[in-house]
Order: C-alpha cells, then structure tokens, then sequence
C-alpha cells in the first residue's frame, strides 16, 4: 500500500512533456511574437472555416445528450458511493463552479459584446439599429448560455462520475477505459493528458495576461496610472502571491472563501448597476431578449451561413470561436467542478452546472449589456476604447461611477485569483497520476510557471499568438471529448441494467431488456 501511494503521488511524464512544449511554443513567442501571431492566426481561421459545421453540431449534441441524462432515470445515479453527500453547501459550489469557469470572462465582456454586436459588427441587421440592438442582446446570452456551460457540464460529469462511481484516477484518459481498455497503451494515455494540461496551461495564462491588461485600463480610468508592461507585471505579482497563498490553503478554505467573495461582490455590482442604470430598459430588455433566445435556440445552434459571406466571417469571429474556446477550457473547468461536485446526483449535477450560471450570465449581460448600449445611444462613443476600458468608460458615464468601477476591479482580481487557484490544482492533479489532493510543491512549480508565461508574453507581444495555439488545441480535444462521450453512455448503460433504471414497468419491458 505504501508503494502505491508513494507512485501516485509522484510527478508524471505528463509534467514534464507539457512543460518542454509549452516552453518551446513560449519561446517562439518571444523570439518571433509577430511570426507566432500569424501563422496560428492563419490555422486558426482555417480551422474556423473549414470546421465550423463540425463544431455547431458537436456542441449542440453536448446540449442534447446533458438533457437527455437529466430527464433520464439514469439522471438519478450519484456521483460517489451510495451514502456519500456533497462536501459543499450549494451555494459555495455554485460559487466555485462559476469562478472558475467564466468569471473573467464575464466581467470583460459583459459590456463590451452587446455593444459590439449593436455597434460595431451585428450578427444579422445593420449596426446602430434597433434591430441590431435586439439581435445584440440575443446573442450574448446564446454565446454564455446553455452551450457554453453544457460543454464544461459534459466533461465535468465524465471526470467526477469515473473518478467517484468507478474509482478512476482524475484523469482525461481514464475516462476512455470502458472504450479503448486494452488499447490504451500509456503513450496513448500520456498524449492525451498532454493535450488536456497543455490546454490548461496556456489558457490559464493568456487569461492572466488579458485579466491584467483590464485591472490596468480601470486604474487607468480610475486614478490616471499609465497603461503600462511595467504596471501589469506588478498586477500579476500581487495576484500570483494571492492566489498561491489560497492554493497552499486548500479548496476547503481558500477557493470556497474566494468564490463565496466573488459571488457577493458580482451581485452587489448588479444590483447597484440596476437601480443607478436604465433599469425599466434593462428588464424589459433582458426579459425580450431572453424570449427570443429562447425563440431562436435551435436556428442560432445550427447557423452557418453558407451563402453569405460576411455573415460567415461574423460566425468565425464569435460562435465558433467562443466554442473552440470552451472547448479548449474545458479540461481545466471540468477537471475543477467534478473535484467540487462529488456526491451529487447527475441530474443535479447537470440542471446545477447548465442552468444556473446561463441564468446568471442572461442577467449579467442584460444588465452590463443594456448599461453600455445606453451609454452609446446617449452619444457618447465607447467604440472608440479599448476592449478591457469599455466596462470603466460605461461607469464613467454613470451615477456612483468611481464606487463601480472600484468594485469592478475587486471583483476581476478576485477572479482573476480564483481562475489562477484552480488552475494550479488542476495542474497539479493532471500531472501526479489524478490525485485528490497534489503536493503543494507541484501546485507552486505551476503557479509560478503560469505568471512567468503570461508576463513573457505580455512584453514580447506573443500573447496573442498563445491565444491562437489554445482555439487550434480545441480541434482535436473535441475528437477525445466525442470519445468520452461513447465511453460514458457504455458505462451508463451497462449501470442502468445493473441498477434496474427503467422508464417503462416491468409488465411492458422486453425480456432481457
């Protein structure tokens, strides 16, 4: 037992093969930030062409297949051992399922996408309309809706219902057991765990990049500080020892302490946003809007626009990139959440993870969305800023401005070091065999790794050529993600038989059904 235990809590090639790649890609952004950028921009944008179908339809029969389980019996089977209960209170889970998996996001561009689409590029009518304005709205909950977060549920109920029913480790590659079992020979295993930690890595630390470009552009507007790489990297060091701190602490303590906190400030910020803003407007906005989300779900999931190509460029630009992203993030968010979700039913599971946040992201967006689409209206130009500067230069035009945007920028740090906290678990996780609870040391060595990549990245302008890598990453992450679901659904079934979970009675079922 010793040597078991000694083994699985050893650094794996994993570590170290992730590491040498990442470096390597690294690298080259510094020596060739330019070059970088163009070519995985060039991949990027034949991928997104020339795979735009494959991905609509992939993430769509995400969608079915989380639906069908949560109105199955089979939605009923727990994630852990008969008896087990959840660890945390449902509110400090949502709470860290949710920092984790869009935080960021959310506050970058919840102001910033509605205007775009009504502004600058609508996905359908023409900028500046009404109706432009409509679709704005529409299609921001569709791209932080039901899709995105049915993407991150599917690999986080994959991950917890192998690792906590089947006594898996916490690995991508474990989970194709039941599908490959003998032919997962461990170079097979190892590669894709590559993948899945690569993936991690390099969002995790564009996402600090961008996480610090925006604290700086609301200091900017708050107090006049230079927009500056000498600024940013002080943003990034004060939040590495913050969220290494939390990470040293445990998910009990420091991630549950930070994500209740998020949650807190994210509602204040709401609120107050609400009664200071156009607050008829935003209801009747959000409550239109979410009608004709609704409405238009399955035309919007499906649409490629084949003969027009101006609004297949629009497609690339938003739908499709937005889901090669998730896709790409979804081995970290996955990976977190099933950690954080043991002993809960799947249907809980899924209906928790699906349909709260895009109720939350629907409220978000309607409220942020409505504030700086107003603002534009009003005549006042926030096309003109930058994108981490429009949520600032919304307030700026607001009642309470200042107190807003101080919030705000609380609220990106602490998500920022949330993101940062569960990614160094997660890291640490993938690359000790599927731990529960990695040495403090791997989670450090990660930490540090992350920041450093981001500031690299940031002075040498390669940041976005790491973007890029991520979106490509994506591609064939959602061939493993399809295998993961045939693995799943031959593990659900042969339990279904095992626990008896039919629809039908006994007296119309089939024998040997």
């Amino acid at each position: 037992m010793g040597t078991k235990k000694e083994t699985s809590h050893k650094i794996t090639n994993v570590f170290w093969i992730t590491l040498a790649i990442t470096l390597v890609f690294v690298t080259i952004g510094i020596l060739t930030p330019t070059g970088l950028a163009s070519v995985t921009a060039n991949i990027q944008n034949f991928i997104t062409t020339t795979f735009g179908w494959y991905y609509l339809i992939f993430v769509s029969v995400l969608v079915i297949f989380c639906f069908y389980l949560i109105i199955s019996p089979i939605g009923s089977i727990k994630l852990g051992k008969a008896g087990e209960k959840p660890k945390y209170s449902t509110i400090s889970w949502f709470g860290m399922l949710f920092s984790a998996g869009m935080g960021v996001g959310l506050v970058f561009w919840g102001a910033t996408e509605p205007l775009s689409h009504y502004a600058i590029s609508s996905p359908e009518a023409e900028p500046g309309t009404n109706q432009a304005l409509m679709d704005a709205f529409r299609f921001s909950f569709f791209h932080w809706g039901i899709h995105a977060w049915a993407i991150y549920a599917f690999v986080g109920l994959t991950l917890a219902y192998f690792q906590f029913r089947q006594d898996k480790p916490g690995l991508i590659s474990a989970t194709l057991d039941p599908l490959l079992g003998r032919f997962m020979k461990p170079s097979v295993r190892v590669t894709i765990d590559v993948i899945a930690v690569f993936a991690t890595i390099v969002g995790v630390a564009t996402t600090l990049g961008f996480g610090a470009t925006q604290i700086n552009g609301g200091l900017s507007f708050l107090f006049d500080i230079p927009v500056s790489f000498k600024i940013q990297i002080i943003i990034i060091a004060v939040v590495t020892v913050l969220f290494l701190t939390s990470a040293m602490s445990g998910l009990g303590r420091g991630m549950k302490w930070l994500s209740n906190t998020n949650m807190v400030l994210a509602v204040l910020l709401m609120i107050i946003v609400i009664i200071v803003g156009p607050t008829l407007l935003t209801l009747n906005m959000m409550t239109d809007a979410t009608g004709a989300y609704m409405q238009n779900f399955i035309g919007m999931s499906f649409r490629t626009s084949p003969v027009d190509a101006a609004g297949r460029e629009w497609i690339n630009s938003w739908t499709i990139f937005y889901w090669a992203w998730f896709i790409s993030w979804s081995p970290f968010v996955g990976i977190f959440i099933a950690r954080v979700s043991k002993g809960r039913r799947i249907r809980e599971f899924l209906a928790g993870v699906i349909l709260l946040p895009t109720l939350l992201s629907v409220v978000w967006f309607a409220v942020f969305g409505t504030a700086s689409t107003s603002v534009q209206r009003a005549g006042f130009d926030l096309t003109q800023l930058k994108t981490e500067e429009v949520l600032f230069g919304t307030f700026n035009h607001m009642p309470l401005g200042s107190l807003l945007s101080i919030i705000a920028i609380f609220l990106i740090g602490v998500f920022f070091i949330t993101s940062a906290d569960s990614a160094t678990y997660v890291l640490g996780m993938q690359t000790m065999n599927g731990v529960m609870n990695p040495a403090n040391r791997v989670k450090f060595i990660w930490g540090i790794i992350q920041s450093l990549i981001a500031s690299i990245l940031l002075f040498s302008g390669g940041l976005e050529g790491l973007q890029n890598m991520l979106i490509i990453v994506a591609l064939p992450f959602s061939f493993i993600m399809l295998l993961m679901m045939i693995s799943l659904s031959i593990a659900l079934r042969k339990e279904r038989r095992d626990l008896g979970l039919y629809i039908k009675p006994k007296s119309l079922r089939k024998p040997n059904s």
